[in-house]
């Protein structure tokens, strides 16, 4: 098994030194409160070496995270054996300095009280240890003391990967998010500049060059103002009415006597904003179903009023009645439609059609407002 060093640690040495120095300082504390009361004698130079064993205890820690920081980014069970494994080496260096500290490092010129030292060997007498035994007793206390600072540090670790892991999904989300929505924005001009171009054929066939040179001058500054915007950004609602109604001069010269258009928008409402060219497909199927299935002069209606927290903009025509086949909106600009308000909204926003009674067909956008509306 390799381990992974030249990753940034998942427990850095400052957090790692803050949280070793507080652990031994609790232990040198709580031992000191015991030590109080329970009345041990000579409690000034017993703390003093308690403090000794406190400093070993930390150098000791750090060779311990040392160690255990060659497991990051390993499984999390092989961090928890690693650290219940190295934990017992380090106890067992930490009892002998212990045992050295209270026991054989010159007790009556450092204690300053010849009483405390022989106290210690009176103490060692009774209970009938060797010294083995003794170092085996005083490991067992530290080892669960080190256990305890080695699980911190693990959960630590663990809890920053998983940050790590769900920071790094998010992105890839958001990426793949960015890339659906690029994708499904680039898939309205080819399927618009196919339905243009038709147009376009139509006009030169029938020989009418001014029309059609209009209509290519119109389809370039449509291209010039769609193909400039980010797909990924919004474009205010008066954008996005503006290229829908540069769209609707290029379809005016191929429909010069049905086509006429008609726009109800609140100036309030025109600097909300939409995803660009959301309303392209739904103006393309007015024209498609609306304008293109009759000889008699159509109305395409572009709307939006104020409903709440939500904008509503509606693209209708007043053509002929829509049969079966149409009524349900499953062609493919509404699919993407309705593909695009998903990827970008989720389910707060939805997108409706209606076949008329009287004729004609509206399909309605609901919107979630960019900002309040100022009233």
């Amino acid at each position: 098994m390799q381990f992974v060093q030249h990753r940034k640690a998942l427990v850095g040495q400052q957090m790692a030194l803050l949280t070793i120095i507080g652990f031994w300082a609790f232990y040198a504390l709580i031992l000191s409160l015991r030590a109080a009361l329970l009345d041990f004698p000579a409690q000034t130079v017993l703390f003093e070496r308690r403090l000794m064993v406190a400093l070993v205890g930390i150098l000791v820690t750090w060779i311990l995270y040392l160690g255990l920081r060659l497991a990051d980014r390993q499984s999390l069970g092989f961090r928890v054996s690693m650290a219940f494994l190295a934990a017992i080496p380090a106890a067992l260096l930490l009892a002998s300095a212990n045992f050295y500290i209270f026991n054989l490092y010159d007790p009556v010129s450092l204690f300053k009280d010849p009483n405390v030292g022989k106290t210690v060997e009176d103490l060692k007498d009774k209970l009938g240890l060797s010294f083995w035994q003794e170092i085996a007793d005083i490991s067992v206390t530290h080892y669960f003391f080190l256990i305890a600072w080695a699980s911190l540090y693990v959960a630590i670790g663990y809890a920053r990967e998983v940050r790590e892991a769900e920071r790094k999904t998010s992105r890839f989300a958001q990426a793949a998010q960015d890339a659906e929505l690029r994708s499904l924005r680039y898939q309205v001009n080819p399927h618009f500049l196919f339905n243009t171009l038709n147009s376009l054929s139509s006009l030169v066939i029938t020989g009418k060059p001014k029309e059609a040179e209009a209509m290519i001058q119109n389809l370039s500054n449509f291209y010039r103002t769609s193909l400039s915007s980010d797909p990924l950004e919004d474009v205010t609602l008066e954008e996005e009415v503006d290229l829908q109604r540069l769209y609707l001069e290029i379809e005016g010269i191929r429909h010069p006597t049905r086509l006429r258009t008609h726009f109800d928008i609140p100036p309030s409402l025109m600097n909300q904003h939409v995803p660009a060219l959301i309303l392209q497909p739904l103006v393309e199927n007015a024209i498609k179903y609306g304008v293109s299935r009759t000889n008699r002069p159509v109305t395409i209606t572009i709307g939006a009023v104020l409903k709440e927290d939500h904008i509503e903009i509606s693209v209708s025509d007043d053509g002929e009645a829509m049969d079966a086949t149409h009524v349900g909106g499953n062609g493919i600009g509404l699919a993407n439609v309705r593909d695009r308000l998903e990827a970008r909204y989720k389910s707060a926003a939805t997108l409706e059609t209606l076949a008329l009674s009287g004729g004609g067909y509206t399909a309605k956008l609901t919107l979630p407002l960019s900002h309040r509306v100022k009233t």
